[in-house]
Formats: structure tokens, C-alpha cells, sequence
């Protein structure tokens, strides 16, 4: 059975993250959030948030899987999703982006809510959907903001 100690320590840390996230994406610029930068391989800050938002939405779905009972620990393809979330979202406004980011943390919110304490497998797909991801994109991000700071 899962510490409800942990449980309620996890989800505060999800949700500082993801203030921080948000607080850092609402600093940019409104021009500046679509432009190329955040990351070599070309991401904006707004592909970022379909990235997260992409991920968000994938834990939601397992969340449901594993409340339903029928959810299978298949491996995944983990840079081939990136690849789709991105092609899926690169072109999407970034109002929209976020829309869909914060409505997929919701629907994840809902979903591991409603699931037992000791659903353990809920919890490790929570925290690598939220805080632990959060945290990987979070170094850069604040780069990133610094660095188009320093050029306004």
C-alpha cells in the first residue's frame, strides 16, 4: 500500500511544478512564445507545452487503463510518441496548446482521484508524467526566459 504521506507529498510537487512551468511560459513575450530557441533541435516554448500537454494526456489515458483494470506495463516507444506528439502539435496555435496541455492535467488530475492509494503504477506514471518531467524541461526553460529577457 502506498504512504498517503507520499502521495499527497507527490502531488504538491506536481503542482508546484507545474506553477512554475506556467509561470515561466506566461513571462515570454506573446510573439516571442512560438519562436525557436528552447531547444536545439528547434523547439519553441509552446512546443514545449504540447510536449508536456501530450504527456499529461497519456497519463491521463493509463490512469483510466489502470481504474478500468485494463491497463497493460507494454514498453513504449518513447521517442517515437515525442515525434508524433510534435508533428501532431507543431502547427497548432499556442492558445490552443495550452488549452490542451491544462485541460489534459485536469483530466489526469480526475482520473488518479479517483483511483485506490495503493495504485502504485498510477503514481510512478504521475510522477513521470509531471514532476519528474517538469523538472527535466524546467533548467532550460529558465534559460530560455532568461535569455529572451536579456534581449527585450
Amino acid at each position: 500500500m502506498t504512504d498517503p504521506n507520499a502521495r499527497r507529498a507527490l502531488m504538491g510537487k506536481e503542482d508546484q511544478d507545474w506553477s512554475e512551468l506556467h509561470g515561466l511560459i506566461d513571462t515570454l513575450p506573446a510573439d516571442r512564445v512560438e519562436e525557436p530557441g528552447y531547444f536545439a533541435e528547434g523547439w519553441s516554448a509552446k512546443d514545449l507545452i504540447a510536449h508536456i500537454g501530450s504527456w499529461l494526456a497519456e497519463a491521463g489515458v493509463v490512469l483510466e487503463q489502470i481504474r478500468a483494470g485494463t491497463y497493460r506495463s507494454d514498453e513504449i516507444d518513447i521517442d517515437e510518441m515525442n515525434a508524433r506528439f510534435y508533428a501532431a502539435l507543431h502547427d497548432v496555435p499556442f492558445p490552443v496548446v495550452k488549452a490542451q496541455a491544462i485541460t489534459a492535467r485536469s483530466q489526469m488530475l480526475r482520473a488518479w482521484a479517483r483511483l485506490p492509494e495503493d495504485a502504485e503504477e498510477a503514481e510512478r506514471w504521475i510522477s513521470k508524467s509531471g514532476p519528474e518531467h517538469y523538472e527535466e524541461h524546467l533548467p532550460r526553460l529558465r534559460e530560455w526566459v532568461a535569455e529572451i529577457a536579456g534581449q527585450t
